[in-house]
């Protein structure tokens, strides 16, 4: 089963900025990654008019749109689906999910933190966090690791996720 690591974190954390330093660290060393967003607020990825938003207008189930570099899978759901769903569902031939939110999954964490943001962190152990990228102290009984070392996060990960 291909393993899952969320990245959490107050809003303006910086998770996104902190993943596209992370994946090409980890892709560097041969791993291939699934990158997942979580959006509560929903979103549109077809654009009106195209035919892959008319066809799915028209009432597919699921909308596939495919070239020779990309593929995209647009599927309506009746709920908001866990990492574990979307994994069985859509993702094969990775080593590796990284989700940016998903915090209330039950999947292991990592919290970006930064100072100034908030005082505090948004998840403790019994939310499965293991790890926390932080730009100053940080009062936890997980590891903390400075954000700017990618690369002691993608060692961490390695060991904890990967080969753990």
């Amino acid at each position: 089963m291909i393993p899952i690591v969320s990245f959490v974190g107050w809003s303006d954390s910086g998770k996104t900025t902190y993943l596209e330093r992370l994946i090409p660290e980890l892709t560097g060393r041969g791993y291939r990654v699934c990158a997942v967003k979580h959006d509560v607020h929903g979103f549109e990825i077809d654009t009106p008019g195209k035919d892959s938003w008319r066809l799915k207008r028209a009432g597919a189930a699921v909308s596939v749109v495919s070239s020779p570099a990309k593929i995209a899978v647009i599927a309506e759901t009746d709920h908001d689906l866990t990492l574990s769903e979307i994994r069985a569902r859509f993702i094969s031939d990775v080593d590796l999910i990284v989700s940016e939110g998903f915090k209330k999954d039950v999947q292991p964490k990592i919290e970006v933190f930064r100072k100034g943001i908030r005082d505090a962190l948004l998840c403790t152990a019994a939310d499965m966090l293991i790890a926390v990228a932080a730009d100053c102290p940080v009062q936890t009984d997980v590891r903390v690791i400075d954000l700017d070392d990618v690369a002691s996060m993608a060692d961490f990960i390695e060991k904890a996720i990967l080969k753990g």
